[in-house]
């Protein structure tokens, strides 16, 4: 039996940025494929969660909630780290919103909600966490051919979230994703 795959990022309609897909009709056609579960992860916000969380339940898909956070850089401002954090189980829900919440209250740059560091460090429990691909601050580490640094911020990442962090590939057909995934030794 092939294993099934199941999205981990996905932002629907409810992701004013760049969402386009309509739960309905996501649940619709993951019934048709047949695929068993999959997470969607709003830009900083958990606006889908109850029109998704009951489509999918008709359909008998499992629905995994998440987040595509934004973590403040101090480095640059203006280029903050991405990180997705998946719900595991009940307290991982009231932390994610906790965290959605301070980031609306506390955290906005330039009037987008971002994290920061220190908070997760604080508030981790019940969570998942996926690197953020390129975008996050493994990614461009490696980007930057740093991989030292890349290597230390996995350590520290994966030691936050023990058992629960997972570096993030993607091939989407982005410019330098090979370059990313395969860094230089």
């Amino acid at each position: 039996m092939q294993p099934a795959f199941v999205h981990l990022r996905l932002h629907s309609e409810f992701s004013l940025v760049d969402g386009i897909v309509k739960i309905k009709s996501l649940v619709k056609r993951l019934a048709e494929l047949n695929m068993p579960a999959v997470a969607v992860t709003e830009h900083a916000n958990l606006f889908s969660l109850v029109k998704f969380y009951k489509a999918s339940l008709g359909q008998g898909i499992k629905a995994i909630a998440g987040s595509d956070v934004l973590i403040f850089n101090p480095e640059d401002p203006a280029t903050p780290h991405r990180l997705t954090l998946l719900v595991n189980n009940h307290q991982g829900y009231i932390t994610l919103t906790e965290l959605i919440s301070k980031a609306y209250q506390e955290g906005q740059h330039q009037g987008v909600p971002m994290l920061r560091q220190e908070w997760i460090e604080a508030n981790h429990k019940g969570l998942i966490a996926l690197s953020g691909a390129m975008n996050g601050e493994i990614g461009k580490a490696l980007l930057a051919e740093n991989v030292d640094a890349a290597t230390k911020l996995a350590e520290f990442w994966g030691s936050l979230f023990e058992q629960s962090f997972y570096l993030e590939l993607q091939r989407v057909g982005k410019p330098e994703e090979e370059r990313y995934i395969s860094p230089p030794p």
